[in-house]
This record gives structure tokens, sequence and C-alpha cells, in this order.
């Protein structure tokens, strides 16, 4: 059976008493990079790119971020910018980014050499519907994203569960939805009901659901609940850890070298 994310937690593979998810996207590209563009194109540039970061933690899982990369294709694709915004419908936007078909077959590309080139476990992090919906919509210059509410947020999961079928085969050890706010907008808190529809092709394909909060992480349909370490931790003296039955945490840009490896060793 493959590892999963629920796996992990149970029994870390880093071997500490609690498993550690890190986000080091900025910090790993301001250190290994010295704030060069990440090397997102080709796939294996941005892998062994991960895999440095990875080995300066040695992190319980790889979390690739596709949310991120979206983000990061955007701003290289102006005709797909037009097209979002072809429409003013509520989803529109949204519907069309996650349908282009050259930009998920690169997705799949990328995901797939991840998967097959990190020595950890990988857990893919994408907005939560949502999140995303919220975003497309002030992307493409439409009014009203602090009016979304539940209802929307349902079609946007469909969107997004229609999506996620993309990566059906790969070895994924779980999904996370980052609900944590994109926009100066607040969006509204919705029920976990709401995203069913990635429920349902997450439990299809085994692979665990999680929302990432501000202050937690939660386990879809299950007990586990992560606590997040905040940029405190890494920036202060404050040393203290917070409860739960795994850890987040997000390293910050400005985070000292010398001061993440002996916070690292806090984490066994």
């Amino acid at each position: 059976m493959s590892i999963t994310l629920t796996s992990v937690i149970a029994d870390p593979p880093s071997g500490r008493s609690r498993a550690v998810l890190f986000d080091h996207h900025d910090y790993a590209q301001r250190i290994i990079l010295q704030g060069k563009d990440v090397p997102w194109d080709p796939p294996m540039a941005y892998s062994n790119f991960y895999s440095q970061a990875q080995s300066l933690l040695t992190a319980d899982v790889a979390v690739l971020d596709l949310g991120r990369y979206y983000g990061h294709c955007l701003e290289q694709e102006t005709s797909l910018n037009e097209s979002m915004g072809a429409k003013p419908r509520t989803g529109f936007a949204l519907r069309t980014l996650l349908g282009d078909p050259q930009l998920v077959q690169r997705a799949q590309e990328l995901t797939t050499t991840f998967t097959k080139t990190q020595s950890a476990p990988v857990v893919l992090q994408i907005p939560s519907p949502m999140q995303w919906l919220g975003w497309t919509h002030h992307h493409v210059g439409a009014p009203g994203a602090a009016d979304l509410d539940a209802d929307d947020a349902e079609k946007a999961s469909m969107y997004v569960a229609d999506w996620v079928r993309s990566f059906a085969g790969l070895d994924l050890a779980g999904v996370l939805l980052d609900e944590r706010q994109m926009l100066d907008v607040d969006l509204p808190s919705v029920d976990v009901s709401v995203y069913s529809p990635v429920a349902n092709v997450t439990e299809y394909y085994r692979w665990p659901l999680a929302r990432r909060h501000a202050d937690r992480v939660e386990l879809i349909g299950q007990e586990e609940v992560g606590g997040v370490l905040t940029a405190n931790f890494w920036l202060t003296e404050d040393m203290q850890l917070p409860e739960g039955d795994f850890l987040m945490t997000e390293i910050p840009r400005s985070a000292a070298p010398e001061e993440v490896v002996a916070r690292v060793s806090l984490l066994s």
C-alpha cells in the first residue's frame, strides 16, 4: 500500500515524535537560489531545487504547491488571462483556468516528475475552492469577491474536483486545501460539506484530504488535527511548540539559515 499522509502522521519517516510538514518555498528561493526566479520549467529543474531544500530539513513529506505554480503560469500567459475574463459570471474565470488543456498537461508533467524524484511522500497543496474562486474572480477584475457565498464555493468545488481527477494514477500521499486568505478581502468560511465533490474524488483515489487554516490543519473525516508553527518560531526567541497530532509551518523568507538549523533540531 502507498504511504499516505495519515500513515505519515501515525509513524513519521523522519523518526520525529510528530510529523512536520514544511512550506519552505520562499525561504529556499532566497537561500538556495539567492533570490533568483524559481525554475518551474523544466519539471526536473524544479524537483532538483525542491530536493535541495528538503535535504536541509529532513521533512516528513514533500509539499507541491500547484496553486503557486498556476499563479506563476498566469504571469506568463496573456491569452489565458484574456480568456478567463471573457465572461463576467461568477466561476467562469476559475473554470477556464482549470479547464485549459495545455496548462493541465504542464501541471501533470510537473507533478509526475515531482512524485518520481522526491524521497518523501508527496502531498499536493492547492487553494481551497473558495479561495481559488475568490482569487480568480479578483484576478480578472470582476467585482463583488466579498459577496461570494457557499453556493458559489460548491460550484467551484465541482470545477476543482474535475481538475483533481487529472492526477489519477499518481502516487500522492494526500491533498491539502489551503484555506488561508489569498486576498485582502475576507472570503466567508464554508462548511467542509461544501467541498464534498473534491472529497469524493480524493476518497476514490485513497488520497487523504486536509484543510490548511492559518492556525491549524484538519484532516477531513478523521480526528487528527495539526498545529501550526508561526513565523515567530523561526524569527524570535519564542520556542514554544503548539498542540497537535502533527505540525505544519511556513519558514519565512527572512529566516537566518543558522537559526533554521537550530530550530529544526528542536522538532525531533
